[in-house]
């Protein structure tokens, strides 16, 4: 069985070479091929909370990893409940949004973080296998959140008719994010946390840039100081084109490690080679090219990205999103392997 090494993630954060190739995912559905083949079972989704957690450590030690993420809802993190919204193969993002004054703002029921039990760290921690640590997400992140709570259009306007409101609104986002990654990171069991909000689509930032800096970066950068300061790096996972934020991303907040990458924006190769010295570069092998190419084409690729970064040195080997339902087992086997390989 695999002997996992947090340090190695760790080496990689920092931009040095680690010992051996380094693997990084954020997601492994749990419902998909992939994860019940590590797990040598389906997952028994039934089970408690602890048990689950269970699962999930076994499937990531199972696939070679030296890290596991655990669901922010087992860990006591309902988040921020929404409208309904119709999903299909898309959905409406003006769809759910259940606050739009201040009213409404002052009715909703947000939940109190600081009574987070967080059991599942407590009655798992010492099922970790040595030197294997947890990283903890967020239940989505500040931008995500406030989309979905107002809804895009609403929002659009708000900033200019109501921005006072909108302000209120971040900030009850932002304080519970926080509140939650502090109460994380007081786990030893807890190696680093990861910032998961989704900023952009192909072209360019979803809100702009402005916004961004004005509402949203703060908080993350208060997110990142927690983590910072006491000794833990910070991840974090935004899918578009964020070419005019990744200064942002990582000057302002110091991001340790960025995920999510597609080749139709900003391929891992190029990703590596424009930022690669100033932060560390996870996961990135394009999802669509995950699932349409052939094993022997993504082995190739997963190879030859290792022998880019020189042995993994500030990159990390993983997916461009997750490792989907809907990914082919013997895909996701071909670049794993890659780095498997070249550990022995």
């Amino acid at each position: 069985m695999y002997q996992p090494d947090f340090n190695q993630l760790l080496k990689v954060l920092r931009r040095e070479k680690p010992d051996r190739p380094v693997l990084f995912e954020f997601i492994i559905n749990d419902d998909g091929p992939a994860f019940e083949s590590l797990l040598g079972r389906p997952f028994d989704s039934s089970a408690s909370a602890p048990d689950r957690a269970r699962q999930i450590v076994q499937a990531y030690h199972a696939g070679g990893y030296d890290h596991a993420v655990l669901p922010v809802w087992d860990l006591g993190f309902v988040g921020f409940p929404k409208g309904d919204i119709e999903s299909k193969e898309s959905y409406s993002q003006d769809e759910g949004g259940v606050i739009t004054d201040q009213a409404s703002f002052d009715a909703y029921a947000w939940q109190d973080v600081t009574a987070e039990p967080f059991a599942v760290l407590e009655e798992t921690e010492k099922d970790l296998p040595d030197a294997m640590k947890y990283i903890i997400c967020g239940n989505c992140g500040v931008e995500e959140n406030v989309v979905e709570l107002v809804g895009f259009q609403e929002l659009c306007f708000m900033q200019v008719d109501e921005p006072e409101l909108l302000q209120e609104i971040v900030n009850a986002v932002g304080s519970r994010l926080l509140a939650h990654y502090e109460e994380a990171l007081k786990y030893d069991s807890v190696g680093a946390i990861l910032l998961n909000d989704d900023w952009g689509f192909k072209t360019q930032t979803m809100m702009s840039p402005a916004f961004l800096r004005e509402y949203i970066i703060p908080w993350h950068r208060r997110m990142a100081a927690a983590s910072h300061a006491v000794g833990k790096p910070v991840l974090m996972h935004s899918c578009g084109n964020l070419t005019e934020v990744w200064d942002d991303i990582i000057d302002d907040i110091k991001v340790d490690g960025k995920h999510s990458n597609e080749d139709n924006i900003l391929s891992v190769e190029d990703a590596y080679e424009t930022y690669g010295k100033r932060i560390a570069i996870l996961g990135g092998i394009d999802m669509d090219f995950l699932c349409r190419k052939t094993p022997e084409e993504i082995y190739k690729r997963s190879a030859e990205m290792i022998e880019r970064s020189n042995g993994c040195t500030g990159y990390a080997l993983g997916s461009g999103n997750s490792i989907a339902s809907y990914v082919p087992v013997e895909n996701y086997e071909a670049m794993t392997r890659a780095a498997r390989e070249k550990r022995t």
